[in-house]
């Protein structure tokens, strides 16, 4: 198949995924966010260890459940109380989330930080999101208060400044109506195009905000997030990791990265404690 056709193919995936986001019958059962694997305990009370709550961010077209059945688990069995949110929900489409506006999933997430806050008792909490989750925080560190409640940011892949998902989204002038589609239908597929407004606020007049420390986990293998170094931030206080320089046998691509990775989990669980920080590398799988 030539290359222009392989382009429009997959620019077809990605319309007909828009759209059929929206027609998912809405009789069918919504994710259970207080799952029975014992992370949302808001019971839990941080430990003298480990003094801030975890709250985990899914990505575009995952839940509060799906995204984190690996890294909720690692990170409760290192004794963090950690708590997951399912935001960006559009009417009648259950499961798959964060496709909603960003600035409203930003709202959603600072009123569940105050309720995981007011549940533990912390002052501040530290976020770890991927994808999607990894970005939009950063709306709700900039323009929602959040640098006061957040100590730290840790995102896997997250779109940062826009994707050209391969340069994809570049063909969007060619067809009258696409872009309008994305954005009536899955408005947070429009907000993610690299030079979106969205991304242009976000962006505008640096990368981060003072009393937030930022850490950046991304692959070269990311097909989703093009070029993959426009994932990194940058500032004062930032961390960003490319996953093959600590395992250059590490093939995860963008969404293993996040889900199953757990040479990426190693190095989230050093962003979190870097004082107790231990070297990631390959065996970091078994750890």
């Amino acid at each position: 198949m030539l290359p222009w056709k392989r382009a429009l193919r997959s620019l077809a995936v990605l319309l007909l995924t828009a759209a059929a986001a929206v027609t998912v019958p809405a009789t069918a059962t919504h994710a259970n966010t207080a799952i029975s694997t014992g992370w949302n305990d808001y019971s839990c009370k941080p430990s003298a260890a480990h003094p801030r709550p975890v709250v985990l961010v899914h990505g575009t077209l995952a839940n509060s459940v799906d995204n984190w059945l690996a890294l909720a688990p690692y990170l409760e069995h290192r004794g963090y109380c950690v708590f997951s949110l399912d935001y960006g929900q559009l009417p009648g489409v259950p499961f798959f989330h964060a496709l909603g506006p960003m600035d409203k999933s930003a709202e959603q997430l600072s009123a569940f930080v105050d309720k995981v806050l007011a549940a533990t008792g912390a002052t501040k909490a530290d976020l770890v999101g991927h994808s999607q989750g990894g970005m939009m925080p950063r709306y709700y560190l900039k323009f929602l208060g959040g640098a006061a409640k957040v100590n730290a940011l840790v995102g896997i892949a997250p779109n940062n400044h826009g994707t050209t998902l391969s340069g994809l989204t570049k063909l969007l002038p060619y067809f009258p109506g696409a872009e309008d589609l994305l954005t009536a239908a899955t408005p947070a597929l429009a907000q993610q195009i690299v030079g979106s407004d969205f991304m242009t606020r976000l962006n505008a007049g640096g990368d981060t905000v003072p009393g937030v420390h930022y850490t950046v986990i991304a692959t070269q293998y990311d097909e989703v997030v093009t070029p993959y170094r426009t994932q990194f931030l940058s500032g004062p206080d930032v961390k960003n990791v490319l996953i093959q320089d600590l395992c250059p046998l590490d093939l995860s691509e963008h969404a293993l990265i996040g889900i199953t990775d757990r040479i990426a989990f190693h190095e989230v669980a050093n962003a979190l404690d870097p004082a107790h920080a231990t070297a990631t590398t390959c065996a970091s799988v078994v750890d």
